[in-house]
């Protein structure tokens, strides 16, 4: 059982993407806790991502959300994801 504190959603990044800065902005105003991972930055957060996505790499953001990937900042499709999985906002 994984601690509640603990955010089940990864958004990949880079610094320079828009669509990213907007995503976590969304997601914080919807009180999703989420960590983000800078690709460009980060080797780690890369490999971790190509090992996720099977080295399918197509761009940013992709967010992963309890073990489902949602390629760009697809609110109905990350909506979903966070229903399906339970994700509850945090109070601020």
């Amino acid at each position: 059982m994984s601690d509640a504190t603990t955010p089940q959603v990864i958004v990949y990044s880079t610094s320079w993407c828009a669509f990213c800065h907007t995503e976590m902005q969304w997601l914080d105003k919807l009180g999703i806790p989420f960590i983000a991972k800078d690709v460009e930055a980060d080797k780690e957060a890369y490999d971790e991502l190509m090992a996720k996505s099977n080295g399918d790499f197509r761009g940013v953001p992709v967010t992963d959300i309890a073990g489902d990937l949602v390629l760009g900042f697809d609110r109905p499709k990350i909506q979903e994801a966070i229903k399906t999985h339970n994700i509850q906002p945090v109070a601020a």
